[in-house]
């Protein structure tokens, strides 16, 4: 593992607080995730929060829904009482949690739920039916302040590539807090743009073109607004997952910088690899363990300093399921 990734430990990530096992759902229960309390709480300092109760409904609860039209920002009532209406106070309790967490990398959610849920919640209309779908109202809120913050519902992570993809995401925008944040420059966003090449590739072809001529320009552009742009632009395409075809087009180019260095019968083992990749007969770990091990030995600087090669810690095996 590189230096770099090996630093990342304790990176902050809010969850959801019943994912947990805290029990504060609205029926004393708790949906707690082995993965997050086992594995992701060995690298990520997991902050929890439950919007539901800080916004002081208890527990138990009446439960709570959304209710609106479409093309209008749902109310959140209750499913018995329609006259408890607690969108304000839960705008409050968002409104305050955001204050006190701009240092968070990324927030794990919880699946379904009028506040936290991130996608396909239900929202019903006056007939009491549910007649389309939205974000949970907490998830709104953080989209609004934090457009750029990493989200996932628990339930979706069991998919390798959405995982995968989640945690590439964590990792990057530490990178970004962590070295063009804190020491704002137009040197550091150059760095930090030339060691995601590749990874920025890997998810987005367009943006990664698009980037490089922007950041050719950005020195005439006031240094918050260059930074603010290009990292919306960037964390917009590392949230589209990459894919096998998008993958194979990155181990291509990163092959280009080995193939003057190797022997006719190592080059042939390295595109079999890449190959192998493309047609899903192994795993991206296998291609990337095969470069990686010839850039130590053959590759110039630039390349073995690509994020790429190692966007997350090796021990989480995300790479061994994709």
């Amino acid at each position: 593992m590189s230096e770099t990734v090996a630093s990342r430990a304790g990176i902050p990530v809010g969850i959801s607080a019943c994912l947990m096992g805290e029990q504060v759902r609205y029926n004393g229960g708790h949906k707690r995730s082995r993965y997050c309390l086992e594995v992701l709480a060995e690298r990520f300092a997991l902050e929890p929060f439950c919007p539901e109760l800080e916004a002081g409904l208890g527990v138990p609860r009446e439960p709570i829904r959304l209710v609106g039209r479409p093309g209008e920002e749902p109310r959140v009532v209750g499913t018995v009482d329609a006259s408890l209406d607690v969108t304000d106070r839960l705008d409050q309790v968002s409104q305050a949690f955001i204050d006190k967490h701009r240092h968070l990398r990324g927030f794990i959610l919880m699946k379904g739920s009028p506040s936290c849920g991130l996608e396909r919640v239900k929202v019903y209309g006056e007939n009491g039916m549910p007649s389309h779908s939205d974000a949970g109202a907490f998830v709104r809120a953080l989209k609004r302040h934090f457009p750029t913050l990493p989200l996932e519902e628990e339930a979706r992570m069991n998919d390798a590539v959405l995982r995968e993809n989640f945690i590439t995401r964590v990792y990057a925008l530490d990178d970004w807090k962590r070295q063009v944040e804190a020491n704002p420059s137009y040197h550091e966003l150059l760095q930090f743009h030339s060691r995601q090449k590749y990874l920025l590739m890997a998810h987005h072809v367009e943006a990664y073109r698009e980037l490089g001529r922007y950041l050719a320009e950005s020195s005439r552009l006031p240094l918050e607004e260059a930074m603010a742009h290009y990292l919306q632009r960037f964390m917009t395409a590392l949230a589209r997952p990459a894919t096998r075809k998008t993958h194979t087009n990155a181990l291509m180019h990163v092959f280009g910088y080995l193939k003057e260095a190797l022997d006719a019968e190592t080059r042939q083992d390295l595109l079999a690899a890449i190959e192998e990749y493309r047609q899903g007969h192994v795993h991206l770990a296998v291609p990337i363990r095969l470069l990686s091990h010839y850039l130590k030995r053959h590759g110039s600087e630039y390349i073995r300093r690509q994020t790429y090669l190692d966007p997350h810690p090796y021990e989480l095996g995300l790479r061994n399921a994709i």
